[in-house]
């Protein structure tokens, strides 16, 4: 008899493309901007991308385009949060401070402030960038090579 075995490593399917963006905006400025330059038509979820175990949350802004079968995403990639620091016990005064931490969904690229992926891989990622660039409060926007990822189950919204 004959031993099959079945990898589910081959079954990981990345049809998709992720460009990263170097910007200031808030999240809402950065899609309005990426709706007037790419004629596309992108709206919040009404839910953040949460991760509990890091208690951060992301905004999360999608579109549909069922004319060309594709799904856009943009999705911030920094949550900063407010947190009380550790204090020493050892100190005379009880003083409670906050502190400023910041968590990024995709840590490979800490720098990076929002993704776009885009679920289908049949667009011209070139003119996409092009137009991109265009936008002036851009600092800069490139493709990421999804296959490099270590952390690509983070970008799973569905």
């Amino acid at each position: 008899m004959a031993l099959h075995k079945l990898l589910v490593d081959d079954f990981d399917d990345d049809d998709y493309l992720l460009l990263a963006i170097h910007c200031d905006l808030k999240d809402y400025r950065l899609a309005y901007l990426l709706n007037q330059y790419l004629d596309i038509n992108l709206k919040r979820y009404t839910y953040d991308l949460d991760f509990e175990y890091a208690s951060a949350s992301y905004s999360i802004y999608e579109w549909e385009d069922y004319e060309k079968q594709t799904t856009w995403n943009m999705v911030a990639n920094i949550c900063k949060r407010e947190e009380d620091s550790l204090v020493s016990s050892g100190s005379l005064f009880d003083e409670s401070s906050k502190v400023i931490k910041s968590y990024n969904l995709i840590p490979e690229y800490k720098n990076v402030n929002y993704f776009i992926k885009i679920e289908n891989d049949n667009v011209n990622i070139k003119s996409i960038i092009s137009r991109i660039q265009k936008i002036p409060q851009l600092v800069t926007v490139y493709n990421v090579d999804v296959m490099n990822l270590k952390s690509k189950d983070n970008l799973i919204f569905n």
